[in-house]
């Protein structure tokens, strides 16, 4: 039960979120045309889940293009715009259909069709809750209680779409020309599916901040939330023997290792590590998986951490190389630079790991930091180990609430307070009177780019942050003054290629404002917190 509440709640701040701004209009559109809003919602709600759940396995069994169902969803969109535009166009389609009944056609049948095909475009803003559930879909183990987390997070989704679809409704009502109405509905449904169509709602939505991202953490993100989300995957994955574990597919290169497949390690047990190497999350595991690399290679165990790239500069073998070599990595690892592979496991997080057995099937795995007692006992269970001490490495996973991972440049931006955002080009920041929890504030002179900021002249950073630990990836080359509650802390050199610094390491957790001055032509990325 707690799964589920947190499954709906997941839905409704997914129904706030950037990610459903897209389809807003259709649903005013539809509603405002007379079309019922209750059946608009089953609608979304039935092919969502139907097709979060098992759309790839449909799609598999037909031979069908991955595309084929969003591809149908915008053309049925753009047939419902016809008919509202052009009435004779719906008799036509209705003409077909008449004799099996007396009856009109059904403005709630049309709903149930605008909903449905708003199932399959609808692309929500995925979090733990959803990436969850497209795991275990990946691995074809689709049970009764991943069915009813879907269920129950389409129906919080569903909530507020209804009320936008009602007011739709009201809209319609207070108009005295039905006709006009119903057209103008039309246009906007069409004008909708056609950006859809060329991609359009993708960019309009990364181009906003993600304002829901602190909800999210308080909700998805929970220690409880995270024990009822690995109850479920491991729960399932464990279980999900009947599936081959997806090929490594799309490597551009390798590091430590010949080019290898899952089909050349059959008879070996392979632990694949998704993780970037200037992510503190995927840092904190690399000493287990070391330790596990040095126990339980000469027993048959293969670590293969594939390298799927954040940033730009991550993109780069030679970065790459450098950091493997600088961590001390010595088991394989396979740039993934198109994510071939990432999708090829409908993966989501930096870090996850994927478990797989000398059959070559997925047994289990797991999202984010932790688990590791749970992750080695597994190893030793498919190697066949009975006796020998277990590694002993500390875990650092970090226990306390703390301000969520803060992106810098415009795609996924963090929390923001101050000025307006002048996206690729040098403008002038201003600092706030006032920046609230967890959120941060630009002033001087700065580019914000897509991934980064780049820093120009008195360029200065603010944050309000709650952790012990503060961390941000930076580029360039030149001193990097860092302040704490208004006094000076140090000054950071920066230099090299873009990597991962420690800006503080507190004794304990606790609130700050923290302030950064850049010198001009350093850049930054993302911050981190433990």
């Amino acid at each position: 039960m707690v799964l589920l509440g947190i499954a709906f709640l997941a839905g409704v701040i997914t129904a706030i979120s950037p990610c459903v701004l897209p389809v807003l209009p259709i649903l005013l559109a539809g509603g405002a045309s007379g079309r019922r809003p209750y059946a608009i919602i089953a609608g979304l709600v039935g092919s969502f889940t139907v097709f979060t759940l098992a759309g790839a396995a449909i799609l598999d069994a037909l031979g069908l293009p991955d595309d084929f169902l969003r591809n149908l969803a915008i053309a049925l969109l753009l047939v419902l715009a016809a008919t509202l535009l052009f009435p004779p166009f719906a008799r036509l389609l209705e003409r077909p259909l008449l004799f099996l009944t007396r009856r009109r056609a059904s403005a709630d049948g049309n709903g149930f069709v605008l909903g449905a095909s708003l199932g399959l475009v609808f692309v929500p803003c995925a979090g733990p809750v959803l990436a969850a559930v497209t795991a275990l879909s990946a691995a074809g183990d689709v049970g009764v209680r991943s069915l009813l987390v879907t269920l129950f997070y389409a129906l919080g989704a569903a909530l507020p779409m209804l009320a936008i679809a009602l007011g739709g409704q009201r809209l319609g009502a207070i108009r005295r020309h039905a006709e006009t109405t119903r057209r103008v509905a039309g246009a906007v449904i069409g004008v909708t599916a056609l950006a859809i169509a060329f991609g359009a709602d993708q960019r309009f939505t990364t181009a906003l901040p993600g304002y829901t991202q602190s909800l999210q953490e308080h909700v998805e993100r929970t220690p409880a939330a995270q024990r009822e989300l690995r109850d479920l995957t491991s729960a399932g994955a464990a279980a999900s023997t009947r599936a081959p574990a997806p090929e490594v597919r799309g490597i551009t290169q390798w590091i430590n290792s010949r080019p290898l497949t899952l089909r050349q390690l059959r008879g070996r047990v392979v632990l694949i590590d998704f993780w970037t190497y200037s992510c503190v999350n995927c840092l904190r595991t690399l000493p287990h998986l070391k330790a596990w690399d040095a126990a339980y290679r000469k027993d048959g165990l293969v670590i293969l951490g594939v390298h799927s790239p954040e940033f730009a500069f991550e993109r780069v073998p030679g970065n790459v190389k450098a950091a493997v070599r600088k961590l001390g990595v010595r088991y394989p690892v396979a740039l993934d630079n198109d994510f071939a592979t990432w999708r090829a496991y409908s993966n989501q997080y930096w870090p996850a790991k994927y478990l797989i057995d000398r059959t070559g099937r997925l047994r289990y795995h797991h999202f984010g930091e932790g688990d590791y007692g749970q992750i080695e006992s597994l190893i030793r269970r498919y190697l066949g180990e009975r006796g020998g001490p277990e590694t002993r490495v500390a875990d650092l996973t970090p226990t306390e609430s703390t301000t969520p991972e803060s992106y810098l440049g415009y795609e996924r931006l963090g929390p923001f307070s101050g000025s307006r955002i002048e996206p690729d080009r040098e403008a002038t920041y201003r600092f706030p009177r006032v920046i609230f929890p967890d959120s941060l504030a630009y002033s001087g002179r700065l580019r914000v780019e897509r991934h980064r900021i780049v820093a120009g002249r008195d360029a200065a950073l603010r944050l309000q942050f709650h952790a012990r630990q503060v961390n941000l990836v930076l580029g360039g080359k030149g001193p990097l003054r860092v302040y704490l509650d208004g006094k000076p802390r140090h000054t950071i050199e920066i230099g090299g290629e873009p990597r991962l610094y420690t800006l503080l390491d507190l004794p304990q957790l606790r609130q700050g404002l923290l302030e950064l001055r850049f010198a001009p032509g350093l850049s930054a990325y993302a911050f981190t917190f433990g």
